[in-house]
């Protein structure tokens, strides 16, 4: 398998200060980079490919020694095709009818990775083996940075990417031949019901809490946000103020994946076969504003909702379920969410009538009462078995 390995890294004042000079410069080359193609279009017609933007680097890393030609020449090439593919994916938006959405320069805050395509170029996992206790990644034009590696690194490293979020910088190893670590079987079914009372709800009963980490952090963000919005662009207290920002929110989004992760291992651990709503979840937070002509109805209750619906993180927790359970053997199975929630479990009757409340559930045809997510879960669990059953009779 393909797996990513993350890990912190520790740079000394010298090293972040290279390490933020490294990102500014790969900012930069994108900027110009994308100008060149907008100016050779406009001006000229022309489309400029990656090819000849790669060719030109040899000039560019030439011309300015001390900016540029600090750094790897392939961690430019990557940031070359970065552009490239935004290119691609425009014009695959564009053919296919939705909203193109035209590759943008990047500010300061909008630019915070550079990757190296493969290691040994430019780069060097576990540089220093003769270390007995730390763990260190060679960056040209940075050094050898320390990491703080908390687990083992499994398989071949293949490429190798630098991170910033907020003040702290992360190493991203992407690894090939990751081995596959089977877990002993259970012989156990299950399935799950999303939701905002509870996060995962299993047809077996059993409710896994929703710790709503953004709304017990609403408080302190309201105040960041307004300390904000009373700085002047620009000055050193905005940047200030951004940054404890940025520092709540990197710690709420820390909390709901540590969170997310320690509830699908305890699914992946139980369950051979695990069956879940297939979620649109951009679909299902889409505002209700409306129009100024066709304005929306609800549409302090929908934001709420939509607020609520971000804050569980159900698209981050099916993303690490999947990834578990394909490391650990288990078989998912993404199931149509259509009526589950209305459809009785005991006799298939399906009506709008038969949920009462949130989290009451009363079919009005053979009086069956339950918990409507527990009720949920096990038509989901249903309709994946048959869907098994289907596949595997093709």
């Amino acid at each position: 398998m393909r797996r990513s390995f993350k890990f912190l890294l520790r740079p000394t004042r010298h090293q972040e200060v290279a390490l933020t000079a490294c990102l500014d410069d790969h900012r930069q080359l994108y900027n110009a980079a994308l100008e060149h193609r907008r100016t050779a279009y406009r001006k000229a017609g022309v489309t400029v490919r990656y090819g000849e933007q790669s060719a030109d680097l040899k000039h560019i890393r030439a011309d300015d020694a001390d900016g540029q030609g600090r750094w790897s020449f392939s961690s430019q090439q990557a940031t070359l095709r970065r552009l490239d593919k935004a290119f691609v994916a425009f014009f695959a938006r564009f053919q296919a009818g939705r909203t193109p959405g035209f590759p943008r320069f990047k500010g300061r805050g909008r630019f915070d990775t550079v990757t190296w395509p493969k290691d040994g170029d430019g780069c060097r996992w576990d540089s220093q083996r003769e270390h007995p206790s730390a763990t260190f990644v060679r960056l040209q034009g940075i050094g050898h940075v320390r990491v703080h590696q908390h687990r083992a690194v499994r398989g071949i490293v293949k490429t190798i990417s630098v991170k910033r979020e907020g003040s702290r910088w992360y190493v991203i190893l992407a690894c090939d031949d990751v081995p596959a670590e089977a877990l002993p079987a259970t012989g156990a079914t299950v399935g799950i019901d999303m939701g905002v009372a509870s996060l995962v709800t299993t047809s077996d009963g059993e409710h896994l809490d929703n710790p709503r980490h953004l709304a017990a952090c609403a408080e302190r963000l309201a105040v960041a946000q307004r300390d904000l919005a009373r700085t002047k662009r620009g000055s050193n207290r905005r940047r200030k103020a951004v940054a404890r920002l940025a520092a709540l929110h990197g710690k709420v989004r820390r909390q709901r994946l540590d969170g997310a992760h320690k509830a699908a291992l305890r699914l992946v651990r139980a369950y051979d076969v695990i069956a879940h709503e297939d979620l649109r979840i951009a679909n299902m937070t889409r505002s209700a504003s409306g129009t100024v002509e066709a304005p929306g109805r609800n549409v302090a209750q929908k934001s709420g909702l939509n607020r609520s619906i971000l804050d569980a993180g159900w698209g981050v927790f099916l993303a690490i379920l999947s990834h578990k359970a394909e490391s650990a053997g288990r078989e998912l199975i993404a199931v149509n969410p259509a009526h589950t929630s209305r459809t009785c479990a005991a006799c298939g009757h399906c009506a709008q009538e038969n949920r009462l409340t949130q989290a009451g559930f009363h079919c009005q045809r053979c009086a069956h009462t339950a918990h409507a997510d527990i009720n949920a879960a096990i038509n989901i669990l249903r309709a994946g078995l048959a869907l098994r059953d289907v596949a595997q009779a093709a």
